[in-house]
């Protein structure tokens, strides 16, 4: 495994470890040791440590910092985090950016297939190894899309500045970032969410997922803290629909009494968290399911569907919940409470059965077969009444 020599890019980013390193520093990947040893050198910085996936670099290093006779500064062999103890106030990072090329494995110089995957794993990680106020100097290349880079940084939940942008030869640019916590990664993480990551785009916000230790603030007096999964909703920034997470919020705290929706745990001003769903969208799993299996399923959610009708609400998506209802080990979890609204004349019920007429091929496959007229018929009689007797009517419609 060769050992990256100092080029071009580590000297831009030299330029700004000179400027902006303070405290204790961190530097990943540090190869040759160039930013480690600058580090070390300035007045701000109290303690350096250098960490690298070669153990050769670290060995050779470890020897010059003998020779130095220094205790300012010391060396250890990690892949990434993976022997890291305690908090930095700058963690510096050249990490490998080129694409892989096939059939040849060098991590000094490979940042993964698309190039972008070594940035990938260290946002997954670094935060918790980063003091709340500290930051991160980071270089980037051209021929690993800095775009892409950027969206990594703001997908993990930090903030960045762009301190400088060079062109080099045969069309590569390189970029030197500042990096920190976002305010609502930071508000986050006071509340005991860690490993927070992005999870999925959503109509009107973001949803990440984390770990939630809800005694975090006593954890080193516990052996064992337990931590849950946990899905984090966001409203994006160019989102104009703050009401629609106040919506859900308010909706999710009355129907979680019922039984309904995924456990919410505690929300802030333009965010809510709630346990984390871990299963398969209904669509997906009645492709694989079996016929008992899913007749359980159905008639459970038909079960909250009126629970959602007794109450005067309607959920909205439920004639076409691709991504609305999830199958988990429970059962079925009904998600996303955006559109959620009180209302004289609530279709949960009827809009479900219209999703099951229009799978009726899917349940015909299973050896169920679906009478959609009556079905139909059946639904529109509910209208008036939502009463538990036309309910099992349309239950037993579907030999529930």
């Amino acid at each position: 495994m060769d050992i990256y020599e100092p080029a071009e890019d580590s000297y831009l980013l030299q330029k700004y470890v000179r400027q902006c390193a303070i405290g204790r520093v961190l530097d990943v990947g540090t190869g040759s040791g160039i930013q480690a040893f600058t580090a070390m050198d300035v007045k701000l910085v109290r303690e350096v440590v250098g960490i690298d996936i070669n153990p050769k670099a670290v060995e050779i290093l470890q020897k010059e910092v003998q020779e130095k006779k220094s205790r300012k500064i010391k060396f250890l062999h990690s892949d990434l985090f993976a022997n890291v103890d305690g908090q930095f106030n700058t963690v510096i990072f050249n990490p490998p950016y080129l694409p892989q090329d096939k059939g040849i494995l060098d991590p000094a110089i490979y940042g993964g297939k698309k190039g972008h995957e070594i940035f990938e794993r260290f946002f997954r990680d670094v935060s918790e190894y980063l003091f709340a106020d500290g930051k991160i100097l980071l270089l980037c290349s051209s021929l690993t899309p800095h775009t892409r880079v950027q969206e990594i940084v703001q997908h993990s939940l930090f903030e960045f500045e762009l301190l400088e942008r060079e062109k080099m030869p045969m069309f590569e640019e390189l970029f030197v970032y500042l990096i920190w916590k976002s305010k609502l990664r930071l508000e986050l993480e006071r509340k005991g969410i860690s490993k927070i990551s992005f999870f999925a785009h959503g109509r009107r916000g973001d949803v990440f997922t984390g770990f939630w230790n809800k005694n975090f603030h006593i954890k080193k007096f516990l052996s064992k803290p337990e931590a849950i999964k946990v899905a984090v909703k966001v409203k994006r920034a160019e989102s104009t629909a703050t009401e629609r997470i106040e919506n859900e919020i308010n909706w999710l705290q009355a129907l979680n009494k019922k039984g309904i929706g995924p456990r919410m745990l505690f929300f802030g001003g333009h965010y809510l968290v709630y346990e984390f769903v871990d299963g398969v969208y209904i669509s997906d799993w009645l492709e694989k399911s079996g016929k008992e299996e899913t007749r359980k399923v159905l008639g459970e959610v038909l079960q909250q569907c009126f629970l959602m009708d007794k109450l005067g609400v309607t959920k909205e998506e439920m004639h076409h919940p691709l991504k609305h209802v999830i199958i988990a080990a429970g059962g079925p979890v009904l998600i996303d409470f955006e559109r959620t609204k009180e209302t004289k004349e609530p279709q949960n019920v009827t809009q479900w059965v219209e999703y099951i007429c229009r799978n009726k091929k899917v349940l015909s496959e299973k050896g169920w077969l679906i009478n959609v007229e009556k079905l139909r018929d059946l639904a529109k009689e509910y209208k008036k009444p939502h009463d538990q007797v036309h309910l099992q009517a349309i239950l037993a419609g579907l030999k529930l």
